[in-house]
């Protein structure tokens, strides 16, 4: 079946074919999702670890379902203009289980969907999961670009490779990887993750056909968006960027209004109408042309 035309897939393609970055910050929710969107980012990524995390309140170690991944995507999908990318884990069991995931991330409406080669954990402490052997990958991505195809939809199949912190594997054994997600199930890009120096950034790129998606775990300081482009990244993801700088401003602000009370969400409100970029406004972003949230400013 011949894919759709001009849908949100085949914007991502264009994004991730031209020779200018592709910067994705990432979380779990619609109203972040419109804010990066109103900042001017061109796509957004929904990281399974932070829809756990925020949605459930709970580590990311496979107890989140492949329907609460979908539910969350089309939220995402309906409340920003911009291309979503969304985390299917491993794609939620066997190659069975890819297919049908595939077709409902679809028809939520992502431009794309990133299928990882290892498992869940469920130990909370642990890293990663095991990996799954090289031919079981293939076979599930192979599963989603067919599946992908059937339902006539444009979106983008992404191979996440998440062997490099492996202590059985490492970076060698990831790029061949990408290599082979890259040649032999045809996806449209690879994501290699936690690349750990600048020297593995720009050989991975090199070395693996198409666009190669990134992210960073090595030591500070990371790479800036000027040396991403230079090493030859065709997008980079920040997972936890709207999550964490969240989730730190509402810590300190409860601690704060737990010492002084009132006081503390009345200066709260006073550095927010400071701020350089102007006040982050409910009214605004919803488009609330009688302003419900008549006293927003005032820090919460």
């Amino acid at each position: 079946m011949v894919r759709a035309a001009g849908g949100a897939g085949a914007r991502l393609r264009e994004m991730l074919a031209r020779p200018q970055l592709l910067v994705m910050p990432g979380g779990y929710s619609p109203l972040m999702a419109k804010v990066a969107e109103k900042v001017g980012f061109e796509a957004f990524f929904m990281a399974g670890s932070q829809t756990a995390a925020y949605l459930l309140a709970l580590p990311n170690t496979g107890l989140i379902t492949m329907r609460e991944m979908v539910d969350g995507a089309r939220r995402l999908v309906s409340g920003c203009g911009i291309p979503i990318i969304a985390d299917a884990d491993e794609g939620y069991g066997n190659a069975l289980n890819v297919d049908r995931s595939t077709r409902e991330f679809a028809q939520a409406g992502v431009a794309g969907i990133t299928i990882e080669d290892r498992e869940n954990s469920t130990d909370p402490q642990a890293h990663a999961g095991p990996r799954f052997p090289m031919q079981e990958a293939l076979g599930k991505l192979q599963a989603a670009v067919a599946a992908r195809d059937a339902c006539g939809s444009d979106m983008a199949i992404i191979a996440r490779c998440d062997v490099i912190d492996s202590e059985a594997s490492g970076f060698e054994d990831a790029v061949s990887r990408c290599i082979a997600y890259a040649r032999e199930a045809a996806v449209d890009a690879v994501f290699i993750n936690a690349v750990a120096t600048r020297e593995q950034i720009r050989e991975a790129c090199v070395r693996i056909p198409g666009p190669v998606i990134h992210n960073y775990m090595g030591p500070p300081p990371p790479p800036s968006l000027e040396e991403w482009q230079d090493l030859g990244a065709a997008a980079v993801i920040f997972p936890l960027l709207t999550t964490s700088a969240g989730l730190q401003a509402t810590w300190d602000l409860l601690h704060d209004f737990w010492e002084r009370g009132v006081v503390a969400q009345t200066e709260a409100g006073q550095r927010a109408r400071e701020s350089r970029w102007g006040l982050a406004s409910l009214n605004d972003l919803l488009d609330l042309r009688g302003g419900e949230y008549l006293h927003e400013d005032s820090g919460g």
